[in-house]
């Protein structure tokens, strides 16, 4: 028996062009989800989705990377606290951190095949990018719905 029933699982890809902040918003993710306590930054080498050395050296993904994280449903943060209800049933989110870079466009077409969903990130000072429009028409291949995160907005 399966401890997560499929209903309840979900593969979400993090998609985008290079420096959008990807990984970033990943760990932010691990973090409010309880699946971290600290959060790793992508520019100090302490990211958790960059697990190669070049990765952490360059400060740029390269291969895809998976990780997990639970979700229940009715959760909130509030006042940067996640506050979880009771008698809620979790969900589990299976997050793959790809990489933006073009040489490594490969590794995000291969995770597009997995995905149930996708977010879009999008530097919001330097707008929509080529590779941007590259995984937006590989997501369409696949048929992957998606939604937009606009990020970087505060510099």
């Amino acid at each position: 028996m399966r401890e997560f029933a499929i209903e309840k699982t979900r593969n979400i890809g993090i998609i985008a062009h290079i420096d959008a902040g990807k990984t970033t918003v990943t760990e932010r993710i691990l973090l409010y989800t309880g699946k971290k306590h600290k959060i790793g930054e992508v520019h100090e080498g302490a990211a958790e989705m960059d697990w190669m050395e070049q990765e952490r050296e360059r400060g740029i993904t390269i291969t895809a990377a998976a990780t997990t994280c639970f979700w229940t449903a009715g959760s909130r943060i509030i006042n940067s606290e996640l506050t979880i209800p009771e008698k809620n049933e979790q969900h589990r989110i299976n997050i793959i951190d790809t990489p933006g870079h073009i040489d490594f466009t490969v590794e995000v077409q291969r995770s597009l095949r997995v995905l149930d969903g996708a977010v879009v990130v999008f530097d919001g000072k330097m707008g929509v990018e080529p590779q941007s429009e590259t995984v937006w028409r590989q997501a369409d291949e696949y048929k992957v719905p998606r939604m937009c995160l606009i990020n970087k907005i505060n510099l």
